[in-house]
């Protein structure tokens, strides 16, 4: 099984870059893990940002590996403990498919990528950056995958 990350948004700070390469070696063995970015809407004065999310979610969709189960990150979504991700990540294991995390843009997801989601996950009521969140799904895919193999890494 590997797993995507599909995330709204180019050129992420080197913080950033460095701090999701560190998670995705970390995660090679266990869950291989590739990044997609995806260019954001054209968003500005005189601009529509409802089409920019609509032309965001369409270059999200087209990214989605066939047959793969996607959990957009969105805020209404479920939240979950690290236990109840390691949980989830031993379900989705169990399928023996591809993972596939959405991130999406200032706006959230569009529509139609809500739609082809099988699930959502919350990282709970703050608003983060985005390009933060990839650091931290990576780091938690990265927890979850500790947990089911009895690493130390988390210690609760």
């Amino acid at each position: 099984m590997k797993a995507h990350l599909i995330a709204v948004g180019e050129k992420p700070p080197s913080w950033v870059t460095e701090g999701f390469e560190d998670f995705k070696k970390r995660l090679s063995h266990s869950l291989p893990l590739q990044l997609h970015e995806v260019a954001p809407g054209i968003r500005g004065k005189g601009r529509d940002a409802q089409r920019a999310t609509f032309e965001e979610g369409q270059r999200v969709l087209e990214c989605i590996p066939k047959g793969a189960w996607v959990v957009a990150l969105d805020g209404p979504g479920k939240t979950w403990s690290s236990e109840q991700l390691a949980q989830r990540m031993e379900h989705w294991r169990g399928q023996g498919r591809d993972l596939v995390f959405l991130i999406g843009g200032p706006e959230g997801h569009a529509a139609e990528v809500r739609a082809r989601a099988d699930e959502c996950w919350s990282l709970g009521p703050l608003t983060l950056p985005h390009m933060l969140v990839r650091v931290v799904v990576a780091e938690q895919l990265y927890r979850a995958t500790s947990l089911l193999a009895n690493h130390p890494y988390h210690r609760a």
